[in-house]
């Protein structure tokens, strides 16, 4: 799995033009889901964001949670985190799970996230069309990937 985390002010995500979901001040997780993930890479995964402290303390030092700050979180799939480039100009997404495999796991990290957080986590449709809005905070953008544990 990988997610791209950003720390937003607010995000939102419309399809049709119309507002599916929004937050305030939180996280926007791009999730990328692969043919290997399992519901062990989305547990690790899940702690890692809730425990993330990437939110300023009173000092202004990057020590809080979310939790701690009270903050929301919108999860938007993203199958084109796992574009291939190696070859040519077009990218290839042969790595990314298909939508058989990728849904459950995606609805099993939401569901995951929700608990951790101890409410609701806002989101995209996924395979959907989406149009994403979001104003990141800092800017701050954290990028994890299941495989690579740093």
């Amino acid at each position: 799995m990988r997610a791209v985390i950003q720390r937003v002010s607010w995000a939102s995500v419309s399809i049709d033009g119309n507002l599916k979901s929004s937050t305030g001040q939180g996280l926007l997780v791009l999730l990328g889901l692969e043919t290997m993930d399992t519901r062990e890479d989305a547990d690790w995964l899940c702690k890692k964001i809730i425990q993330l402290r990437i939110f300023s303390d009173d000092a202004g030092l990057m020590n809080r949670d979310i939790q701690e700050v009270g903050g929301e979180i919108l999860v938007v799939s993203q199958f084109t985190l796992y574009a291939s480039y190696k070859k040519g100009n077009r990218p290839s997404f042969i790595r990314a799970a298909r939508p058989e495999q990728a849904t459950p796991l995606y609805e099993y990290t939401i569901l995951q996230l929700t608990e951790l957080l101890g409410k609701p986590v806002a989101t995209g449709t996924f395979g959907a069309d989406m149009k994403v809005a979001l104003v990141n905070d800092g800017p701050v953008t954290i990028i994890m990937d299941t495989q690579n544990k740093e």
